[in-house]
């Protein structure tokens, strides 16, 4: 059986807008495999939401081995993958596209990424009342873990209205809107901002609601963002002398994820941690 390092070079990809520059995930992945003996490349496409299609479709003629699929193309790509995993069939998102034969596969590694870093931060959302700010795919898959681990009430706060009925219908959650918010005050143990928003710079609308936001009852705010300062999320905690988390940790363990399913190797979590660091 040959050892990783004389396997031929394989290319992996993340594809996302014009977003897809400033993530982490080509210096991460390309630095843990390189320490793992993997040879292999992985870069960033900007792709346009016209060219979505042709895109992934491009995936299997260029013989790319794998691609992280990001925000704002996690549900518009499940039309262009011919089979979903279970938990992306149910999540109704992909992140992670695999080669499964000649066939494309679509995974969603969020989930596991997000149950992963809530357990390493002991919070267990088991009969605690949770907010989730967003209605897209990334806060499908917030609520989907979170039903999983069995939170007692589930809110989900979007801009769209049918969106976020949407997202609620699917873990008998409550959806509500970001006027209820600023109107209501919302007991919930956990927020999570599931939106791409993080800085007053991106959303002056946003950075409003979360210094008036009242909630009642918090423990944790967890953003799955990253690199954001500053960060209103985290501002918002540090003024309620709550616990946060941004979304590096759920990076390291998605990704860490979607490498085991490109390629059948299990690299520690500590490689892909010291990664973000090197």
């Amino acid at each position: 059986m040959p050892t990783p390092s004389s396997q031929f070079h394989r290319v992996f990809c993340i594809i996302s807008d014009e977003r897809v520059f400033a993530s982490r995930s080509p210096a991460v992945f390309n630095r843990v495999m390189a320490k793992a003996g993997i040879n292999g490349t992985y870069v960033p496409f900007q792709v346009s939401p016209k060219s979505l299609g042709d895109a992934v479709r491009s995936l299997r003629t260029l013989n790319i081995a794998g691609a992280n699929i990001a925000v704002p193309y996690k549900e518009a790509v499940i039309p262009y993958v011919d089979v979903l995993s279970e938990s992306a069939n149910i999540i109704g998102a992909v992140n992670t596209i695999a080669m499964a034969g000649d066939q494309l596969k679509g995974f969603n590694t969020n989930a596991i990424g997000i149950m992963d870093a809530l357990e390493d931060i002991d919070f267990n959302p088991a009969g605690k009342k949770a907010l989730i700010l967003g209605a897209g795919g990334a806060a499908k898959a917030v609520a989907f873990v979170l039903n999983w681990l069995k939170a007692e009430t589930i809110y989900i706060a979007g801009r769209n209205a049918p969106k976020a009925r949407n997202v609620a219908s699917r873990v008998r959650g409550v959806p509500l809107s970001f006027e209820d918010l600023a109107n209501d005050n919302i007991s919930a143990q956990i927020l999570v901002n599931a939106t791409t928003v993080s800085s007053p710079a991106e959303s002056g609308e946003m950075a409003d609601l979360a210094e008036n936001l009242s909630i009642s009852g918090g423990e944790l705010i967890f953003d799955l963002n990253y690199g954001r300062q500053p960060n209103i999320w985290e501002t918002l905690a540090e003024s309620r002398s709550l616990r946060f988390m941004d979304g590096l940790p759920t990076l390291i363990h998605q990704a860490r994820n979607s490498l085991a399913l490109w390629t059948s190797i299990d690299v520690s979590v500590e490689d892909f941690r010291n990664a973000l660091t090197d």
